[in-house]
């Protein structure tokens, strides 16, 4: 079987170094959107170095390393075919708020193996601590289709009720042409987003947008619209990706406060008759 579950599971996990600086922060911010318009005060904040603060999804792409679907299937008892794996969804803890500049050790391994039958899901957890204590863990839930049926835990279902009432809140955001281009700049080198020819032969008529760029675009929203720009606030963030985004369309990000410590959120395209793209997403906050 190309996924051995218990190999996987107690393979040592994966320590390394990381860092990074104001300018990895900029990039990042940058590349979901930030600085439009570039005297906003408010979008200052994600782009000039002296008033910086860090939307707490760059955690995905601190240090400039793969993402954790990538390093997750280098894993020891995992070996599958790239063509079958999709970017399931991601989830993150924030145990207190990223700093602009800093040097961690990053460490990552497999935490659950999941058997859904015609599929497994693999969960990569990266946990990242700098010299004072724990800075964030990250799960991202990697789907790998043909290889479930080893009569394995079927695992938590993720999935949750739709809200039934009108959202608190609702915003739009183009998403330009060369975003993708410039997204990548910050580690996701995958051809997926930038070459036409690679992205037909993955089934796609051109490149698509990152699913993580959306991620961090919804974040973004949501701390600027519901939670008074202030990053901080922030204590988890989880979703599924639902659809696939291209260059060029517009999210329409739909709110739903949930008491005082939970915004519930549901992303579409707006050209493709709200298409889902990003689904069972909430952010928790202070």
């Amino acid at each position: 079987m190309p996924i051995d579950a218990a190999l996987a599971l107690a393979a040592e996990p994966r320590t390394g170094e990381i860092s990074w600086t104001t300018k990895d922060v900029q990039l990042y911010h940058l590349g979901l959107g930030a600085g439009t318009p570039a005297t906003d005060p408010d979008e200052l904040r994600y782009t000039l170095e002296s008033r910086l603060h860090v939307l707490p999804s760059f955690a995905t792409v601190a240090g400039n390393g793969s993402p954790g679907v990538i390093s997750g299937l280098s894993m020891p008892g995992i070996e599958v075919d790239l063509a079958r794996v999709l970017h399931g969804g991601q989830s993150l803890r924030l145990h207190r708020p990223i700093p602009a500049k800093g040097t961690a050790t990053s460490t990552g391994r497999i935490a659950a193996v999941y058997d859904k039958g015609k599929a497994a899901v693999l969960v990569m957890r990266t946990e990242v601590a700098d010299a004072d204590g724990p800075l964030w863990t990250n799960d991202a839930q990697i789907f790998v289709r043909g290889e479930g049926g080893w009569g394995g835990d079927r695992g938590p279902s993720t999935r949750l009720e739709p809200p039934t009432d009108a959202p608190d809140k609702v915003v739009e955001r183009h998403i330009r042409e060369d975003q993708a281009l410039l997204y990548r700049l910050s580690g996701d080198w995958n051809p997926l987003h930038a070459d036409p020819e690679f992205a037909k032969v993955a089934g796609f008529d051109r490149p698509i947008l990152h699913g993580l760029c959306t991620y961090g675009m919804t974040l973004k929203a949501v701390v600027d619209t519901l939670l008074d720009g202030d990053v901080t606030r922030v204590r988890g963030y989880d979703t599924r990706f639902a659809g696939v985004v291209f260059p060029g369309e517009t999210l329409r990000i739909r709110m739903w406060r949930q008491g005082d410590a939970e915004v519930r959120v549901a992303v579409s395209a707006v050209e493709r008759d709200d298409a889902p793209v990003l689904a069972d997403t909430t952010v928790e906050h202070a």
